[in-house]
């Protein structure tokens, strides 16, 4: 036994060398750090970023994406949702059973016409049912030859029609050569925005400073103040202030976005339109009921929700606008008692972004006897609170610290997501919420992988200490279009996410589908029809049965 795990360690360590060595020529950080000290370093000293866990292995194949000859000079050529086609793989037929498959083969094609020889586009796919208030996310499957295939599962009886858009895409480029500048801005650049800090003396006026993740990103040319993070180890640095010490940071806000396009691509990007449909490929159909059983609608598995399960693709569909889960028997929580009950006696501690923050708001105004605390709630990272105290619910949300785009708010609210899980004892009352995703987008993964690579060693103590603690992770929202943010962005950082704690016994909620399965606007942070069924699933892991 002890030799196969020497066998397997060794293994883990190769891969883990392996694809350093990927992140390393691919996407290449310009920083050489170094230890952090002193306090207050030279411009030209950079820090040394704690080893990556050997855990964190065989994510060089997430970070794939075919690259694209075009060169953004000749439009025509670009990918066209106009002409771009797709069609039933197999033979039309009228009428489908419940439980079958749908494939379909999308031809990508230029302005003029012409099918495309390679891939790299980000198509997007969904199967609706729009009288049934129906939807599930298709399959993608890039073939890198110009075509892609498209497959749908048949999860309802009843009528049914395909939907295909191509994301990015707007009058005057379109997907693939977008993603080219995506991949650009994202592999060159330390930082898309940069951040203020507020430093406050006993006496004198504030001073503000330019602070980032990495300290070229500060655009100083002097010294540089750096603040390591307690458990993590993680880095921030704030130029130096004219005169006041670097203790002496008080407050945090969003500073601007950087320019980070050249003039042609500035010609070239229009983001305000920026997924256009492709014309009905397959005509409209029936789902029929099997010959036997009276089924109208595919049924959830029967074993109840709990962390480590596999996660399906895709992992639930909506029907009569509830989510139906495709890995548990998830519940329906339409009441205020039904939710009340559920939480009883359990401590909540969410940590993410605002997205998460829409679940803790969800609750507050579903579930009336839960009475907010004001905790600083007036600032954007909060802490919030909310408490029922005859049934012994505690609810609690914070930002997931550093980098945050906030209004100002005081650095002493900005905690950690590892700090926070080093604090709690945990238990089987304690609930364990966290999301990462938009704030990330606006820089380099390695920037991402180092957040993952604190966070799962804090998750790693916390089950180790207390086995029995329930840790769900909130993937993030579709719905952001631009430069800065978007959703190519956001299927890289979701599949890094999933990736990172994948043998680890916690639970998953793919709010990437539950945010693109319905015909309902694009929007990062989604109406209360779909916040209601995110916590609905969240719900049932807390209360399986």
């Amino acid at each position: 036994m002890e030799q196969f795990k020497s066998v397997k360690m060794l293994a883990i360590g190769l891969a883990f060398l392996a694809w350093i060595l990927y992140i390393k020529m691919f996407w290449p950080d310009t920083t050489v750090y170094r230890p952090p000290r002193p306090y207050l370093v030279s411009k030209n000293t950079s820090p040394v970023w704690d080893s990556l866990p050997q855990e964190l292995t065989n994510l060089t194949s997430l970070l794939y994406w075919p690259r694209t000859p075009e060169d953004g000079k000749d439009l025509l050529a670009s990918t066209s949702p106009q002409t771009s086609t797709y069609h039933l793989r197999g033979p039309t037929q009228a009428t489908y059973v419940l439980g079958d498959h749908l494939e379909a083969i999308l031809v990508a094609r230029d302005h003029r016409g012409r099918p495309k020889t390679h891939g790299g586009d980000l198509f997007q796919a969904r199967l609706l049912g729009p009288e049934l208030r129906a939807g599930v996310p298709g399959d993608v499957k890039d073939l890198e030859n110009g075509t892609y295939l498209l497959s749908f599962p048949l999860l309802w009886a009843g009528r049914a029609r395909v939907q295909v858009r191509l994301i990015h895409s707007s009058e005057a480029i379109h997907s693939s050569e977008a993603i080219g500048v995506l991949r650009r801005v994202w592999r060159e650049n330390q930082a898309t925005v940069n951040f203020r800090g507020y430093f406050r003396g006993m006496k004198g006026p504030e001073e503000i400073a330019i602070c980032n993740v990495d300290p070229h990103a500060t655009g100083t040319k002097g010294s540089t103040c750096q603040y390591r993070d307690v458990v993590s180890g993680e880095l921030w640095f704030c130029a130096a202030p004219p005169t006041l010490p670097c203790s002496s940071l008080v407050g945090h806000s969003s500073g601007s976005y950087l320019k980070v396009t050249t003039h042609q691509e500035d010609a070239l990007l229009a983001w305000n339109v920026t997924d256009k449909l492709l014309p009905e490929g397959i005509s409209p159909f029936l789902i029929r009921p099997p010959k036997t059983g009276n089924i109208s609608v595919a049924l959830s598995p029967e074993q109840p929700c709990h962390p480590g399960l596999r996660s399906p693709k895709p992992s639930g569909f909506y029907y009569q606008n509830k989510w139906h889960s495709l890995a548990c028997s998830a519940r329906s929580f339409s009441s205020e008692n039904s939710i009340l009950g559920c939480l009883a006696g359990h401590v909540v501690h969410m940590m993410g972004d605002s997205t998460l923050r829409q679940w803790w708001e969800y609750l507050r105004d579903t579930v009336p006897s839960l009475k907010p605390i004001d905790l600083h709630s007036t600032y954007q990272v909060g802490p919030l609170m909310a408490v029922e105290t005859t049934r012994g619910i505690v609810l609690h949300w914070r930002a997931h610290g550093w980098p945050l785009r906030s209004s100002r708010t005081p650095i002493a609210a900005l905690h950690s997501v590892a700090r926070e899980l080093d604090g709690l004892a945990g238990g089987p009352h304690t609930v364990v919420v966290f999301g990462l995703g938009a704030h990330f987008t606006t820089f380099p993964p390695s920037i991402f992988v180092r957040r993952l690579a604190g966070i799962r060693a804090a998750v790693m103590a916390l089950l180790a200490r207390e086995p029995s603690t329930l840790v769900v992770i909130k993937l993030a929202n579709t719905g952001y279009k631009s430069v800065y943010g978007s959703d190519w962005f956001t299927l890289h950082v979701n599949r890094m996410l999933r990736a990172a704690f994948a043998d680890l016994r916690v639970a998953f909620l793919d709010a990437w589908e539950m945010t693109s399965s319905l015909a309902v606007p694009d929007n990062i942070h989604p109406g209360k029809l779909i916040v209601q069924n995110e916590v609905a699933v969240l719900l049932s892991f807390i209360c399986p049965s």
